[in-house]
């Protein structure tokens, strides 16, 4: 164990200054989901030097590589996330865009180089069985839903994370597991890592809410005020909290996204965007139906209409206990136990590795070195040696424990599977069954009909 953690540990280590110049470009230009041109080319430029053949998306950012050991054996996929967030008060947000790097990805991408230029240090392949494939991955922060759906629409994408379009696009068939290691800020203590049980999923949803536009003043009877309609709404949401079950962690979180066109006119047209999570998916559609009859009661109580249109967001990530295991072994021989934290904990945020945990043994770790909150306006990566090259050399170690030995330990840890569905097509068939597009109110000469759902 202790030649694989030194092989780890030093393999990265000579290549410091690369992911560092990595991580320094990326902050500086921060990209949110599915515009993260500039980062991929960075990646892609920097992976070709290093003599890698990459497999390009397209037309979305992002790409993949295989490093083949030369014998048979499983294959141990890892990824690092390109995109950004947009926070319009952080200090260093892009001035036109506003994106920031206010949740580490920028630190995820530069780890993930570092991985691939130590994987390229001599020796590094000699006793593994199996592959690699190296994955940069756009898309994950679940944001501009409005933007998304362009996309969806203009069939440049079918889903809206970006790990779930590429496992449509078949770029993870053949993997057998998952790694992925999550920048973190974790003020109470000196941890270096830290890993939880898992966290929630979600729906997105984006509600229209339809009215009739008068003058505000002067004939505010004639018309049909579509924001109080979608105030209605969102109080109505509100009222529904304390029927949710504690253990569902439910969590809904609505925006008005546009609320009118102008101040003297009643607004004819509002749009509300948000998300249902949840700690599983029966738990996410059962809060979710709640959540729409709500918007279409209160449609109806103002004589306005609504457009619910839903989206399957991310499955809930339940990370495999198989590879806990062997990611606590990894992350304490490189920083001490000491400095690492194993926890129980739930998430209640979402992330498209839930998608990946539904179909294969799945891994999400924190690599510390943030600092500030997260999505916030005062988060930084401060300690690059922990968020960047500790997340490298974790992640490396992790690879070489699995694929030694003929790939023991992968081999046990495909054994052991326990995921939530047998394929991915199941997957894609239970997922895309959340999707509605539905005018809720269906008006008649005396009487009016409402529906929520399917």
């Amino acid at each position: 164990m202790q030649q694989l953690v030194n092989k780890a540990r030093q393999s990265v280590l000579k290549n410091r200054q690369l992911i560092l110049d990595a991580h320094a470009y990326i902050w500086a230009n921060p990209e949110t989901g599915y515009r993260e041109w500039k980062t991929a080319r960075y990646l892609e430029t920097a992976f070709e030097n290093l003599g890698y053949e990459l497999t390009r998306a397209g037309n979305v950012p992002g790409f993949y590589t295989d490093i083949d050991t030369g014998r048979p054996g499983p294959k141990v996929l890892i990824m690092g996330e390109m995109d950004s967030l947009i926070c319009i008060d952080h200090p260093q947000a892009d001035p036109q865009t506003h994106a920031v790097h206010a949740c580490g990805h920028s630190a995820q991408s530069a780890a993930l180089l570092g991985i691939a230029a130590a994987l390229k240090e001599p020796g590094m392949l000699d006793g593994l069985s199996g592959s690699i494939r190296l994955m940069a991955v756009p898309a994950e922060e679940l944001i501009e839903i409005g933007y998304r759906e362009q996309l969806r629409r203009d069939g440049v994408i079918k889903y809206m994370g970006g790990k779930v379009e590429f496992m449509y696009r078949g770029y993870m068939d053949g993997c057998d597991m998952a790694i992925l290691f999550h920048t973190s800020a974790k003020p109470d203590g000196d941890f270096a890592f830290t890993s939880s049980r898992g966290s929630n999923g979600c729906v997105t949803k984006e509600m229209v809410f339809e009215g009739r536009a008068s003058h505000a003043g002067g004939s505010p009877h004639l018309g049909i005020n579509a924001l109080y309609a979608a105030n209605l709404a969102i109080n109505a949401v509100n009222a529904l909290r304390e029927t949710f079950r504690d253990n569902d962690h439910i969590r809904v979180h609505p925006i008005i996204t546009k609320g009118g066109d102008a101040v003297n006119a009643i607004p004819a047209q509002v749009r509300v965007e948000s998300y249902v999570r949840g700690a599983s998916m029966p738990a996410i559609i059962s809060a979710n139906e709640r959540v729409n009859r709500a918007m279409a009661g209160a449609a109806l109580a103002m004589g306005a209409n609504v457009l619910l249109t839903d989206r399957p967001g991310y499955h809930p990530l339940v990370n495999d206990p198989a590879m806990r295991e062997i990611a606590e072994t990894a992350m304490c021989a490189l920083a001490g136990r000491e400095h690492v934290e194993i926890t129980e904990n739930w998430g209640t945020g979402c992330t498209d590795m839930g998608d990946i945990s539904a179909v294969m043994p799945t891994v999400q770790p924190y690599a510390c070195g943030a600092v500030g909150l997260g999505h916030g306006n005062n988060y930084y990566v401060q300690d690059l040696d922990k968020a960047c090259i500790g997340s490298a050399q974790a992640q490396v170690l992790m690879a070489l424990m699995l694929l030694s030995d003929g790939a023991e330990k992968a081999r046990s840890v495909i054994a052991r599977k326990n995921t939530a569905f047998e394929s991915m097509a199941d997957y894609f068939a239970a997922m895309d069954a959340v999707e509605l597009d539905l005018r809720a109110v269906t008006y008649g000469e005396s009487s009016a009909q409402v529906s929520w759902k399917k």
